[in-house]
């Protein structure tokens, strides 16, 4: 259940804002439960606000049940959140009205080209469409226009990073199927939300680039980035719902705990098994310290059992 929202009778704006964002495409698993206690902690132990989002704007890939069933396996690890959830299903005004003002700021532009056309660009897209206007017949996603521009900003975990946004590519804000693409509904929700921090997995630190110039583009300040290991099965792919990682079980939750503040480099006190949820927690609290968090990318489930 949500928490009181502990600044909604002061006017200043709080120092620490994060978020836990999962999408309902399955059950949380052991990775999701790493990436969700590392950014409750970190806001925690900061006496930050600590809110969850529900990235449901792809329909084809959500499993019916599956955002509530989240919201329970939260409530039952004990990671309380402020305020009300968000649903980004019920946005699409917003996102709609930050294209037309991208649109008409002649940052963006539509991209016709297919998978099989981009084959062989390594993942970064070439700028075929840059030249194209809406005025195409033919199905269309819109790409925002990367300046010649060069990233920097701190992580939290894993250090300086610097990126050239030509390198990454021009990057997709809405689907040819006329969904909202992922990087624009974030940097959306995160500048209305007023998100000061985001500790999330590895595998989206490539991602980060985009969105802090899509946030500039928002007049949004950049917020605070920390990238956590991700959580691997033996053969080094990603714990994940793709991989039909297991749901975290309901029953029980103490020994995960544990097990996802071992993950993240926080070596809990023996003394914790038998110890509550509540218990476990207020110790993880006490002694977080991001950075005993390894830099590496990837963490094997293996290696914590």
């Amino acid at each position: 259940m949500p928490t009181a929202n502990r600044n909604a009778n002061s006017e200043e704006k709080p120092n620490y804002v994060g978020r836990f964002a999962p999408s309902p495409s399955g059950p949380l698993h052991f990775g999701s439960l790493v990436a969700a206690l590392a950014s409750f902690l970190d806001a925690r132990s900061q006496n930050g606000i600590w809110r969850v989002r529900m990235e449901d704007i792809d329909p084809p890939r959500e499993q019916p049940g599956a955002a509530r069933q989240i919201l329970k396996s939260l409530e039952a690890y004990g990671l309380h959140w402020d305020d009300q959830v968000l649903y980004q299903s019920r946005r699409h005004e917003t996102y709609r009205h930050i294209i037309s003002d991208l649109k008409t700021r002649g940052l963006v532009y539509p991209c016709t080209c297919t998978r099989k056309d981009l084959r062989g660009q390594g993942g970064v897209y070439p700028g075929t469409c840059r030249d194209k206007t809406d005025n195409t017949k033919s199905p269309y996603a819109l790409r925002v226009r990367c300046p010649e521009k060069v990233i920097e900003f701190q992580d939290l975990i894993q250090g300086p990073i610097k990126y050239a946004l030509p390198d990454l590519g021009d990057f997709i804000i809405q689907r040819k199927d006329g969904l909202f693409a992922y990087q624009l509904a974030v940097c959306a929700d995160d500048a209305d939300q007023g998100i000061t921090h985001i500790v999330r997995g590895h595998d989206l630190l490539n991602a980060t680039p985009w969105q802090i110039y899509l946030l500039s583009l928002l007049n949004t300040a950049t917020p605070a980035y920390a990238h956590i290991p991700v959580i691997t099965l033996a053969n080094g792919d990603k714990l994940s719902k793709q991989n039909h990682a297991p749901e975290i079980p309901l029953h029980q939750p103490e020994q995960q705990l544990i097990n996802a503040l071992q993950a993240l480099g926080q070596s809990p006190d023996a003394e914790l098994h038998g110890s509550s949820v509540s218990e476990i927690l207020q110790w993880g609290i006490a002694h977080w310290q991001i950075e005993k968090v390894a830099k590496q990318p990837f963490v094997p489930l293996a290696a914590l059992s």
